[in-house]
């Protein structure tokens, strides 16, 4: 059982979505105490979520104009937090859009470079098969929960086997819109055998070293995420 969330994550979830939905609109002034009064956290809570909102660039601070509220072009669109967020509000669709038009710029050339990589005998593809094959245990068990994490496993062992330290930072990006898919598009529904076997033929592309067959396959896994 997931441990619900404390009193400083569900002040900044409140927070946080309330400036994505436009309820907290870009501009609009507040004070420490006016948030104290939306959220019901204490003094200290709202002071660390202020703190937080405004490393993700949604919110500034001065002492003669308070708190106020930054519009979209300031955040941090790369942040997990921004990102679900984003997803659960009112600019869902735009989100969606836009993780899977990254993920198209990303990943098949990730898989590509870990083809490239595995060929010239740098790393390993032991953790990559080993997500590729709980992929498929995962998809006969219950719920999405097991299938998730495999999931993220295998695209995070793409990324890790590129080579490219950069690529491998955008791991927690990708992994929200795996989330969004198997948790809220997918729902209940079991993953799809072409989409199993998609994931299987890019463990063995990138492990026979085969650039544009890895890619390919990569390209396609995501194009179907969009259906």
């Amino acid at each position: 059982m997931t441990a619900a969330p404390g009193a400083f994550e569900r002040a900044l979830d409140q927070l946080g979505a309330g400036i994505v939905a436009g309820e907290l609109p870009a501009g609009h002034t507040d004070t420490v105490d006016g948030f104290i009064a939306r959220t019901g956290a204490s003094r200290s809570v709202v002071r660390e979520v202020t703190r937080v909102l405004g490393a993700l660039g949604m919110l500034s601070a001065g002492r003669r104009v308070g708190l106020r509220i930054r519009p979209l072009a300031d955040w941090d669109l790369l942040d997990p937090r921004v990102i679900r967020w984003r997803l659960e509000g009112p600019d869902s669709v735009a989100q969606l859009a836009e993780l899977r038009s990254l993920r198209h710029a990303v990943e098949p050339a990730a898989a590509a470079a870990a083809a490239r990589e595995i060929r010239g005998g740098r790393g390993s593809t032991h953790a990559l098969e080993a997500a590729a094959a709980r992929i498929v245990e995962a998809a006969d068990g219950p719920g999405s929960g097991a299938f998730l994490a495999a999931d993220r496993a295998f695209h995070s062992a793409v990324l890790d086997l590129s080579g490219n330290a950069m690529l491998l930072r955008l791991r927690q990006v990708i992994e929200e819109g795996l989330r969004h898919r198997a948790l809220v598009e997918r729902g209940e529904l079991a993953p799809d055998r072409h989409d199993l076997d998609l994931h299987q033929e890019v463990a063995a592309a990138i492990g026979a070293g085969e650039e544009d067959r890895a890619a390919a396959r990569m390209r396609e896994i995501i194009e179907r995420a969009g259906s």
